[in-house]
């Protein structure tokens, strides 16, 4: 079967960090200086000044998607080091997320905060977005539809932001619960084509739900720039192996929902509401408990659900030579538990400045 695949649909990972002072562990606007001191690289502004970006070239192989992440993670790790600060690979900061961010003076982030107000004032969400190329937008819409039973488990996996304002929220994921506030959150709906999501889209903006289309925050999407879909439901990770291994795994849910259409294969049945609940559930327990299963609608043990989705795309993973990796990945959450609960083990036994020397040391030198 694998052999008969076509090849591995090319993918990019852009990756957002927080910057957070050395010593307190808040955040602290620094991204200027640091996007100074590595000009050999591609780093950008996000929203606030004490967010740092970062994107990969476009990638065929693992190994170009790792190369060029841990290059850029060391070499801003380096710079930040000489400036007091920690780049760090989290989905919200564990501190300071009640101060007000200063926001990157750019037209479009004035545009946003005049529009959604209060909402973004303090929106220091970091995130690891994954695009992945696909033949037509029509395609695209179709794989989104047949990833969706699959997407909860992505979460669990990506899980990394347990802590907010000092305090354990009870949840892997807090960053994925305080993203429900927009107005397009969470998993899209179930469209039957192309026409029907841009309708939809163009409706949102029509009504000022949305300034532009560019702003549609759904789980995954497709990409207003480029001929991809993106994941956008993942947390900043500790470590770029993790952060490349997820998006070696949704290229492999792509790659396996364009077989699937090629092969005439409906859709899976589901509803939308049942899928929110599935992410739900994951943000909430991340690895630590049970997950829905979505070949049954029950809850299983968090890694015999991970396991199945192994098995679900093992061809895809084969034909691209990533299977390995994924195992790794999954081994490693398996002995771990979870990045989440590093970060929870960490500020139990150490608080922040603990907490601190888990986000150093995921930037290994390449």
């Amino acid at each position: 079967m694998a052999e008969s695949l076509s090849a591995p649909p090319r993918f990019g990972i852009e990756e957002e960090y927080l910057l957070l002072d050395a010593q307190t562990g808040l955040p602290c606007d620094r991204v200027d200086d640091i996007i100074a001191a590595i000009p050999e690289h591609l780093a950008e502004h996000e929203f606030f000044h004490s967010q740092l970006e970062t994107a990969t070239p476009i990638c065929v192989r693992a190994g170009e998607a790792f190369d060029a992440l841990t290059a850029f993670r060391f070499s801003a790790a380096e710079a930040a080091d000489d400036l007091g600060v920690v780049v760090a690979g989290t989905g919200l900061p564990p501190l300071g997320g009640d101060q007000l961010g200063n926001r990157v003076a750019k037209q479009r982030y004035a545009d946003i905060e005049q529009a959604m107000r209060g909402m973004v004032t303090r929106y220091y969400s970091t995130g690891t977005h994954v695009h992945v190329e696909v033949p037509s937008r029509e395609a695209g819409v179709d794989a989104i539809a047949r990833i969706a039973p699959w997407s909860p488990a992505l979460v669990a996996l990506t899980a990394n932001s347990p802590l907010w304002l000092g305090e354990e929220t009870g949840y892997a994921d807090w960053r994925y619960m305080s993203m429900q506030q927009w107005a397009t959150a969470g998993y899209p709906p179930r469209f039957e084509n192309v026409a029907e999501y841009d309708s939809v889209v163009a409706d949102l903006v029509r009504s000022g739900a949305l300034l532009d289309g560019g702003l549609v925050n759904w789980s995954i999407r497709l990409s207003e720039k480029y001929p991809t879909i993106e994941a956008r439901l993942a947390d900043a990770q500790l470590d770029a192996r993790d952060a490349v291994a997820y998006g070696l795994l949704f290229r492999a849910l792509t790659a396996r929902a364009l077989r699937d259409d090629a092969s005439g294969i409906e859709r899976p049945e589901w509803h939308r509401d049942v899928v929110r609940g599935a992410h739900w559930v994951a943000a909430r327990n991340g690895l630590d408990s049970v997950l829905v299963d979505p070949r049954t609608g029950d809850p299983r043990p968090a890694f015999a659900v991970i396991d199945a989705l192994i098995e679900h795309v093992s061809d895809e993973l084969a034909q691209a030579d990533d299977l390995d990796t994924v195992r790794d990945f999954v081994e490693r959450r398996r002995s771990n538990g979870g990045a989440a609960q590093q970060q929870l083990d960490r500020w139990r036994a150490g608080g922040i400045t603990s907490l601190l020397e888990l986000y150093r040391a995921g930037h290994r030198a390449p």
